[in-house]
């Protein structure tokens, strides 16, 4: 891994480290933040597959479950118009608690590209920020995502 091809997401979260957690391991609770659709099976070597925007589909399995610290998962697009198949990249979410709240580190590694780590680095951005709304007891609101052609 070099500094290329990884994405580093950090965000302080005014939730309990639990709560954060909670977001990612639970079906509805994921998709009220990232996606309008999506099969999962939260544990490790358990597939998702998940309709993030439009007809962008991201598809991986679960590397590890360690509630509420760490979560790690492969990362790819079944459908869409990036050329990152299923698989072939990984991200690794580390949770800790910090003043009352969370903060959330998100690695997004193995991107093949300077312009995959940008394109990734953004919608890690956008959906993370969704997150901590969402986490927090806030609307995220409509994801604008969704209504770009």
């Amino acid at each position: 891994m070099n500094a290329t091809d990884v994405v580093v997401v950090e965000r302080h979260i005014a939730a309990r480290p639990e709560t954060v957690f909670s977001y990612f391991t639970d079906r509805d609770k994921w998709l009220s933040w990232m996606g309008t659709d999506g099969e999962f099976t939260f544990e490790p070597g358990g597939s998702y597959r998940t309709n993030v925007n439009r007809d962008n589909v991201a598809e991986g399995r679960f590397v590890a479950v360690d509630p509420p610290k760490r979560i790690v998962f492969t990362w790819g697009w079944a459908e869409g118009g990036m050329d990152l198949p299923p698989g072939t990249t990984t991200v690794e979410i580390t949770l800790e608690p910090v003043d009352g709240g969370t903060l959330l580190r998100l690695v997004h590694s193995g991107l093949p590209t300077p312009e995959a780590c940008a394109a990734h680095e953004e919608g890690w951005i956008h959906y993370v920020g969704r997150l901590a709304a969402v986490a927090a007891g806030g609307d995220p609101g409509p994801d604008h995502w969704m209504q770009q052609p």
